[in-house]
């Protein structure tokens, strides 16, 4: 159930309850009790309370004489949804403006209703246009705004909505009563793989939010394109030409060894991890092997790799051995020689359970 400030609510498995004074987030809202404390409660532990219900608007409706009551704003409406980007901790992705789906109830990751937010991880405020495409046609869906520092939750849609939510457009302004720079519109297209909202390893563990979300970087603050406008341009009449700033994905680190899909080979001869091995003993050499094994290794699992060639080369055996040590800290792999035909007897196939395998 959502709440907003004022509402009276009961606590739903305990006697007492007050009133709402703060929404923390969709999840956790902070009430006033009937005691005076304040105090953070979960959304989930408390009910309306059914005596107060229709009494507030005609306690508090001014009348007068000629004037018709207006219905709420939707201004109004809109704040309900708007909530401060997790108060409880450090937020560590980069300054920027992000969409995210994450599951209405943490418990229900693949099966229960998701919530849509839209993140405004910046110092400015942000006005934005949201359009998807419905039947082969873009809509208009929603327009609003969003503090600094802020999130707003645009839906909550069930599972059999998340076709319509897949493919579309999202553009930004930012604004800033006393900007250092003064950005251009943001422009970026929506484009998600359905398949990607009933994979458990989609939903990701991050700092924006209180729980697991599947994370769109819509643009990062480094990426954002600044207007300029010189006094050379002025006075000569030319125009800045307006660049549309398009958010650049971070290329993971095993996509620079893909060779087919959802497969890598990745070399792992000092050689090929670095450029100058001047002044490394043999210890020196082989960490640094070890370390990058364990990098490509864990950003094959996060981007859903199927299978990975590491070639250890022959030598003494000591890498090969390290690396099938390594790898029994992981339930979802399994390795195999890998192609004699291909790799000689240097390198190991490393096989990587999908989600659906490990249940």
């Amino acid at each position: 159930m959502r709440f907003k400030v004022g509402d009276k609510v009961n606590f739903l498995n305990e006697s007492g309850g007050g009133t709402v004074v703060a929404i923390i987030d969709q999840r956790l809202v902070k009430i006033e009790t009937t005691d005076g404390f304040e105090m953070p409660v979960l959304s989930a532990d408390l009910i309306i309370d059914s005596r107060s219900q229709g009494q507030d608007e005609q306690m508090f409706t001014p009348s007068f004489p000629g004037i018709t009551a207006k219905p709420k704003a939707e201004e109004e409406i809109a704040e309900e949804f708007i909530s401060e980007i997790n108060p409880w901790g450090n937020i560590k992705e980069e300054k920027g403006i992000y969409l995210a789906f994450e599951p209405h109830e943490q418990q229900w990751v693949l099966t229960g209703e998701i919530d849509v937010l839209l993140i405004n991880h910046t110092s400015n405020e942000i006005l934005y246009s949201l359009f998807l495409q419905r039947n082969g046609e873009i809509k208009g869906i929603d327009y609003s705004s969003v503090p600094a520092n802020s999130k707003i939750v645009l839906d909550t849609i069930s599972r059999d909505d998340i076709e319509n939510w897949t493919k579309g457009v999202l553009q930004v302004l930012l604004f800033n009563d006393s900007p250092a720079k003064i950005y251009l519109p943001v422009h970026s297209v929506i484009d998600i793989k359905t398949n990607r909202f009933f994979k458990e390893g989609s939903f990701q563990t991050n700092t924006l939010l209180q729980g697991k979300a599947l994370i769109i970087t819509i643009a990062t603050m480094s990426e954002l394109q600044a207007s300029t406008d010189t006094d050379l341009e002025r006075k000569f009449g030319t125009k800045v030409k307006a660049e549309i700033a398009q958010p650049v994905k971070e290329k993971a680190l095993i996509d620079k060894h893909k060779s087919g899909m959802d497969e890598a080979v990745v070399d792992l001869h000092i050689a090929e991890i670095i450029d100058n091995i001047a002044g490394l003993s043999s210890h020196d050499m082989f960490n640094l092997q070890l370390d990058y094994f364990r990098k490509t290794l864990e950003s094959a699992i996060k981007n859903e790799y199927q299978k990975v060639t590491f070639i250890h080369g022959v030598g003494n055996g000591v890498l090969k051995n390290a690396i099938i040590k390594e790898m029994e800290n992981y339930e979802v792999l399994e390795n195999r020689m890998a192609s004699i035909s291909k790799f000689g007897v240097g390198a190991v196939d490393v096989m990587i359970k999908s989600t659906s395998e490990q249940q």
